[in-house]
């Protein structure tokens, strides 16, 4: 839950640790950067700023700062000033394993904050092409909150994989895979212990589980890894197989060889639907279009089942013969046609569906970005919420 509207909107940022005029000060620089006003809002923030412990002004102004390493070293001072003031506020070793306060970080409030700013590196390193700096700060937010309140765990396999470290990436995807957390529970470390990798294939249970109900950012690492350490391996095929299963979007787009996605995207997604994919895309895109890793992909007949689409159209049931030849609808982007005169016909029985699809991701976006919604504007009440920082109210512009 974002900040300001959840429980830090009533008890403070980190538990009322900054002071009301630096959160006044922070929210209108925000709101500004929303905005696409960067410029204006930077009298707030350096006022925001001179709160020692407002370190999600840091943040914003690191993000609008006119270079990626500026941007980080401000983060990085701005994690020290974190790592003291929890040294004082919670206890001077708070920050070593079997601490009280070890791996429940995030659950207390004080130190959102400063896991806000962690959260922040991971983004800029990454962008700046520091894939090492970018997981080891992921690592170490697992560390302190193995439970991975942050979805940070979809992106280190990436980032692992970005920075070569392929048995590792390997390693956590199957830590976050292995069926004895399917009930939620989480993996030692939050899946960085890093045991070594299995070779071993995968069971028809595992298979048939996870083509429903697997994540596809860890199929896809666990597959692309597998390949990566052992070649065109039982193992590796049986990965790229469910991932293409549990989240054909991915593959599309590679085998489609459409371009990769110049920014992460910031709408309401849903369990391995095209949003996920899409940040997937962005962090490991250039990875899967190696042409030995391309051509793999693409010579799987079972994955091509899962890719190639048929016409949504009923009694047409045209099938695709190349990846990503037909056209999408442009309202919901969720079903496909074989040609317009397909898309003309079955528009009627679409439409609704379709309105509805569109509604739902306009209803989605207005509370992730705090406003409000069409339920409170016709008198339901409000209903307001957000996203962290990461898919709300940062702006991720450059000035020069």
């Amino acid at each position: 839950m974002h900040r300001r509207v959840g429980i830090e909107a009533h008890l403070g940022i980190g538990g009322g640790t900054v002071s009301r005029e630096a959160a006044k000060n922070l929210e209108k620089a925000e709101d500004l950067c929303r905005r696409r006003q960067p410029q204006q809002a930077l009298p707030y923030l350096k006022e925001a700023m001179k709160d020692p412990n407002n370190l999600d002004a840091a943040i914003q102004m690191a993000f609008i700062m006119s270079t990626r390493d500026m941007g980080i070293e401000l983060l990085e001072e701005a994690k020290a000033q974190g790592r003291a003031h929890l040294k004082r506020c919670l206890s001077p070793t708070c920050f070593d394993d079997g601490d009280q306060y070890a791996e429940r970080f995030w659950s207390l409030l004080e130190t959102r904050p400063y896991m806000r700013v962690l959260q922040a590196i991971v983004r800029l390193a990454f962008e700046n092409n520091d894939f090492n700096k970018s997981a080891d700060t992921i690592i170490e937010m697992l560390r302190h909150c193995p439970g991975d309140n942050m979805g940070q765990r979809d992106w280190l396999g990436s980032v692992l994989l970005q920075a070569g470290r392929t048995e590792n990436a390997l390693s956590f995807s199957q830590a976050w895979l292995d069926p004895r957390h399917d009930d939620g529970s989480w993996p030692p470390r939050g899946g960085c212990a890093f045991d070594p990798p299995s070779r071993a294939p995968l069971s028809r249970d595992f298979i048939e589980n996870k083509k429903q109900h697997g994540p596809g950012a860890h199929l896809y690492t666990a597959a692309l890894a597998s390949f990566k350490l052992w070649g065109d391996c039982e193992v590796a095929r049986q990965y790229l197989r469910i991932a293409a299963s549990a989240n054909p979007h991915v593959l599309l787009k590679v085998l489609g060889k459409v371009d990769r996605p110049k920014q992460l995207n910031f709408d309401p997604r849903s369990f391995n639907g095209q949003e996920a994919a899409h940040d997937y895309l962005w962090l490991t895109q250039d990875l899967w279009m190696a042409p030995d890793v391309w051509a793999w992909a693409d010579s799987d007949a079972e994955v091509k089942s899962y890719v190639l689409k048929r016409c949504t159209r009923a009694g047409c049931d045209t099938r695709e013969v190349r990846v990503a030849e037909f056209k999408r609808c442009g309202g919901c982007k969720e079903v496909v046609y074989c040609g317009q005169a397909c898309q003309k016909e079955d528009w009627k029985a679409h439409k609704p569906r379709c309105k509805e699809h569109q509604e739902h991701k306009r209803f989605m976006k207005a509370i992730m970005n705090s406003r409000t919604t069409p339920l409170s504007e016709s008198g339901g009440g409000p209903i307001v919420a957000s996203a962290d920082f990461s898919a709300a109210g940062i702006s991720t512009t450059f000035h020069h």
